[in-house]
């Protein structure tokens, strides 16, 4: 596997064509994993033409009818300021956001895309997906992803009481990472076959995703595929970072200190 080329986080902050992250699972308990959001925004988003979230950006979402919580606010007052500062941010949905609708879009001034997206940028053909729908192997978990995806289960699922729908995710998480614990590591890892249909598919030469927390860049004769690595802060180990294009095409990993 080639090396991953790395920037310094630290470095003074330059124009970019566009900025990768996803999987910050930001929740109000995490305090330190925000707090590094945060700073990433003011101090590396806004000097970006684009930001590209790539869902898990929350560690859930139960709809936008909780827009109001104080730590939403919070989240959402920062990702408008980037916006405001004139870096166009974008939003794709990960298997803990995708409940995330036109109301949290338009308070945060980002627009949602639809998977794969695919963009040209810096002489490159990009396909940008979360990373979940390449899990082929895991066919239960598929399953599972079709149903939430389906619109009518999701219109009935938001007709519920807002509570009751934080309590139903709280049981799904508590399952998610039962059903974690027994699956084999290759399950519940991007298919190869997905990932080649994927560059069919977009014709793209580089695919980036996250997910998977397992950060690497992977390249198949010239075709380079990019993990995002995962946001956490506030337990050891802590890690966190996010890729760059620069505008001659240069992709380049950055890791949070």
């Amino acid at each position: 596997m080639p090396a991953v080329r790395r920037g310094d986080p630290a470095s003074p902050p330059q124009r970019t064509l566009a900025l990768f992250v996803s999987d910050l699972h930001l929740q109000a308990a995490h305090p330190r994993t925000a707090d590094a959001f945060l700073r990433f925004l003011a101090g590396h988003a806004v000097h970006a033409e684009r930001l590209y979230l790539l869902g898990d950006i929350f560690e859930y979402w139960a709809g936008d009818d909780d827009l109001a919580e104080p730590f939403h606010q919070q989240v959402i007052g920062a990702l408008r300021a980037v916006a405001e500062a004139g870096t166009a941010v974008y939003w794709l949905a990960g298997n803990r956001d995708f409940l995330v609708g036109p109301g949290f879009a338009g308070a945060a001034g980002l627009q949602r895309l639809d998977e794969p997206h695919v963009i040209s940028a810096g002489g490159r053909r990009i396909a940008l997906v979360h990373g979940d729908a390449q899990c082929t192997a895991d066919h239960a978990y598929l399953a599972f992803r079709a149903q939430v995806r389906d619109p009518a289960w999701q219109r009935q699922f938001l007709a519920m009481p807002l509570a009751q729908r934080k309590a139903i995710i709280a049981g799904l998480r508590e399952g998610s990472r039962e059903a974690q614990a027994g699956k084999a590591y290759e399950i519940m890892d991007v298919a190869p076959a997905a990932v080649e249909a994927l560059f069919a598919e977009t014709g793209a030469s580089v695919i980036i995703h996250g997910h998977t927390h397992r950060p690497a860049l992977h390249d198949t004769q010239g075709r380079l595929r990019y993990v995002l690595p995962d946001w956490e802060l506030d337990t050891e180990p802590r890690r966190g970072g996010w890729i760059a294009l620069a505008a001659d095409g240069t992709l380049t990993r950055h890791d949070l200190a």
